[in-house]
């Protein structure tokens, strides 16, 4: 009898043997000039990242995490001021804000999209509002034709948190270039993922860009010379010499992605789940890039649990909305100030999605699925 198929929830060692080639032909180059810090490699994947992103800029930075920082001090955002985003999101969103001295505001979320719902935000502008941080969760864009507005309305600043979403699409325009300054995460686990933590800001706007390209270096201009207080906020060359590799394959990735998350819809539907115990995700924009295929289902923890000893990879993206993190307690917020973000922390698991899975295994994601639920249901008929 042959054993169980395991899925890991990501793959990267298939993807990378897929590239070896490519990773060792740039890297040798680079090892032997020994130019690590920023040069011609950083210069040419922000060339190349500002065309993919559609955008006039781009500039590579030491994460995603720091790519917000640098976006708000950029943006001159701080001590008195507010910014208003999501509380259904990785804590680097609001964190960097807070780190700058700034409140995050928070409005709950789409139930649909997961991302923020622009018909809250009006409500929670004061005059201390001096942007709005909306988060293209799980690869899909925020509906930024209303965020947009609003801002336009109040001359506010739009912070895109693109950290999970680059290539996703939004009415012709990719995400990045929708808002003021756009920050993205190259974390290992992103669709385009680095060796390490990396980042990048994308902009349109060349003062903004100018100004973050001295905040990256201390806020120098020129060599010890300081014009402002920045950080040390340098992508690494190496990393961005495998960024480049691997920006060349991103788009058929991402078709991997969606024909992996289309199966899952229509086996599921097929199966009699979605709808039922389990919807599934619904596209709302021109173009979703699937960092993460989220379903909100019954019995969330339970299935979790059937699913780990299954040898099944899954994951709860996020458990704890942020309103209700320890840190953030001075906020004020309570228990149901946001139900929709609350909601989606108790009900909603990440199924394994990446391009390199297998039919095998997608078949196996869903017969365990399937078998939870036959099995409650079995149950309850015995118990009546």
């Amino acid at each position: 009898m042959s054993s169980p198929v395991n899925v890991p929830l990501l793959d990267l060692r298939k993807q990378y043997d897929e590239i070896a080639d490519e990773i060792q032909e740039v890297l040798e180059p680079l090892l032997r000039s020994q130019t690590f810090i920023l040069g011609p490699e950083v210069d040419a994947l922000e060339k190349e990242l500002a065309d993919y992103c559609q955008t006039e800029f781009a500039l590579g930075v030491s994460s995603g995490t720091d790519a917000l920082l640098m976006s708000l001090m950029a943006l001159e955002i701080g001590p008195g001021h507010e910014v208003i985003t999501s509380p259904y999101t990785f804590f680097a969103t609001a964190g960097s804000v807070t780190r700058v001295g700034a409140k995050p505001v928070f409005v709950d979320i789409d139930p649909v999209t997961f991302n923020i719902d622009p018909n809250q935000i009006e409500e929670r502008i004061t005059p201390r509002t001096k942007a709005i941080m909306p988060v293209h969760l799980y690869g899909q864009c925020a509906d930024m034709e209303a965020i947009n507005d609003i801002a336009r309305r109040h001359h506010l600043s739009v912070i895109e948190d693109a950290a999970q979403s680059i290539g996703a699409e939004y009415m012709g325009q990719r995400a990045g270039s929708l808002g003021t300054v756009g920050a993205l995460s190259f974390f290992p686990s992103k669709n385009l993922g680095a060796f390490g933590d990396a980042g990048a800001v994308v902009t349109q706007d060349r003062d903004l860009y100018e100004k973050m390209k001295s905040l990256r270096m201390h806020g120098q201009s020129s060599t010890y010379y300081h014009q402002y207080v920045g950080g040390n906020f340098r992508i690494d060359a190496l990393q961005a010499a495998v960024l480049r590799v691997k920006l060349r394959h991103l788009d058929r990735w991402t078709l991997g992605r969606q024909k992996n998350a289309a199966f899952y819809a229509q086996a599921l539907n097929d199966r009699g789940l979605a709808g039922q115990v389990l919807i599934t995700p619904k596209v709302t924009t021109d173009r979703h890039v699937f960092n993460q295929f989220v379903v909100r289902l019954l019995e969330r923890d339970a299935v979790q649990k059937q699913l780990d000893a299954a040898g099944i990879g899954v994951r709860v993206y996020y458990p704890l909305s942020l309103h209700m993190q320890p840190c953030f307690a001075s906020l004020g917020y309570q228990k149901g100030d946001f139900p929709e973000s609350e909601l989606a922390a108790e009900c909603s698991l990440a199924l394994p999605v990446y391009p390199e899975l297998s039919l095998i295994q997608q078949q196996r994601v869903v017969e365990c699925l399937v078998s939870y639920y036959q099995t409650q249901r079995s149950s309850t008929r015995r118990a009546a």
